[in-house]
């Protein structure tokens, strides 16, 4: 993921679960002649929701979040899966942090297609 000034950074190591769809929008366009559905598919989307530990260290995770509240930069998000690489220009609309009553300091941070560029795996 690239940080508020387009630098790649590597914070896969901060970065305990993460969530992410990449969802279609539909249309109903059953005629009333039917006795069932019809659709067609609409816009693609892409979101994603990042958990992971607070790690203040440079070029880590807090770096790369930190401005996100003060902020309205894309974000490249690129997801590695056997091979198999996603990448999807993003903004990150959060940097909540928590702390436990154990003491860990996580987040979880959501974020949303910016581009309009339809995600697709390669």
């Amino acid at each position: 993921m690239d940080d508020s000034s387009g630098t790649a950074r590597a914070i896969v190591n901060d970065i305990t679960n993460l969530q992410f769809s990449t969802p279609r929008a539909e249309q109903n366009t059953t005629g009333i002649d039917k006795s069932a559905m019809e659709r067609i598919l609409l816009l693609a989307d892409f979101s994603i929701t990042l958990n992971g530990v607070f790690n203040d260290a440079a070029n880590q995770s807090h770096d790369v979040f930190k401005t996100v509240p003060s902020t309205s930069v894309a974000r490249t998000v690129t997801l590695t899966v056997s091979g198999q690489t996603l990448a999807n220009e993003c903004l990150f609309t959060d940097y909540p942090l928590t702390r436990s009553d154990s003491g860990e300091l996580t987040f979880s941070v959501p974020g949303v297609l910016s581009d309009g560029t339809v995600p697709t795996w390669a």
